[in-house]
């Protein structure tokens, strides 16, 4: 079980970690607007965090043969096929829903030092 959860983490930090990137990048091209820069950044980071909660939500029904973590688990570890939805969904669903916590915690923390820049600029 603990490499099943190792794994989703690793494949869920990738997936947001390329996201993160382009977020990183929109708000390194508004850097001459730090108020902007931390708006968009906040809206795109609150717009991961629902994707990641859409996610969780469809992980409950999709196939677990046809996602990432399957394909990188070994033959070895995989649960026995009577309980392999069941296992491999609560861990996608629980690792998708920790990182949407996260990126909103992010979000909310970008809005805020957006606030704070148009505070300063009255």
């Amino acid at each position: 079980m603990e490499e099943m959860r190792r794994i989703a983490h690793e494949t869920v930090l990738r997936a947001c970690g390329f996201a993160s990137l382009a977020i990183f990048c929109v708000m390194i091209g508004l850097s001459f607007l730090p108020r902007a820069a931390f708006q968009a950044g906040g809206f795109l980071s609150m717009t991961m965090a629902l994707v990641l909660a859409f996610k969780a939500r469809e992980a409950r029904t999709k196939d677990h043969r046809r996602t990432e973590m399957w394909l990188y688990l070994p033959k070895q570890s995989r649960p026995p096929p009577a309980h392999a939805q069941k296992t491999i969904s609560t861990v996608m669903r629980e690792t998708y829903l920790l990182f949407a916590c996260w990126t909103a915690i992010i979000s909310i923390v970008m809005w805020t030092i957006a606030l704070a820049f148009s505070l300063i600029e009255l």
